[in-house]
């Protein structure tokens, strides 16, 4: 009799639409499908993910393996979830409107995200040059008007802010590729538009994050 081959226990979990993916065990959590959520804990605190493949094997697995999924996510923990996220664009405003109540003109606040349970409300940030900027004054204004929610302020790059703020690619396209398939960035340098004959014209590698497009890859 044919033996039926048994499914890999190690699975692929995405926290974002076009985010990078991280790997767990599905320990006791069985009959797991591509596209089902599930509740993990990550260093960030429990998340809720999506099952977006199941792998084989993976690369850099860490010793003693990877974490296990605790469970599969409750129907009212789905209706939860999407409720925090319709409260996002109105905690971006207000963080907007305090960044410029603090005088942090260099600073962009780019998005706001709620946990799941909305435990945890993360805003995103970038800035015009490479320095970091000081968010101490503004995660304290943030923190006492969202007491439910744990406040982080983080500062990102200029592709992540990119991919977030999406709009219309350089070359003319009506979504960039960041925000169309790309879940992550690649390093890109000078001597690829060299390699390929394109021309060095700033206005011509230059994508819309101010970086080296990432189709020059």
């Amino acid at each position: 009799m044919e033996q039926r081959k048994t499914r890999s226990k190690v699975l692929a979990i995405r926290f974002k639409k076009l985010g990078k993916v991280y790997y767990f065990n599905a320990g006791n959590v069985s009959d797991l499908k591509i596209g089902d959520y599930v509740i993990v804990t990550t260093s960030k605190g429990r998340e809720m993910g999506e099952v977006a493949s199941f792998v084989e094997s993976t690369a850099n697995e860490p010793k003693g393996g990877w974490k296990s999924i605790e469970r599969r996510a409750t129907a009212q923990e789905l209706v939860m979830a999407r409720l925090w996220r319709q409260k996002e664009l109105e905690a971006l405003i207000n963080c907007r409107e305090k960044a410029t109540e603090l005088k942090l003109t260099s600073l962009k606040i780019v998005a706001a995200e709620y946990s799941y349970d909305g435990s945890r409300l993360t805003f995103l940030c970038t800035t015009d040059g490479e320095e970091k900027a000081n968010v101490k004054a503004l995660r304290s204004k943030m923190g006492k008007a969202y007491r439910k929610s744990r406040v982080e302020v983080r500062q990102v790059g200029p592709r992540d802010a990119a991919k977030v703020l999406s709009g219309m690619g350089a070359c003319g396209l009506d979504a960039r590729c960041c925000v169309r398939f790309l879940t992550e960035f690649s390093p890109i340098s000078i001597k690829m538009a060299k390699a390929q004959g394109v021309s060095l014209n700033p206005q011509e590698i230059t994508g819309m994050c101010g970086r080296l497009r990432c189709c020059l890859v």
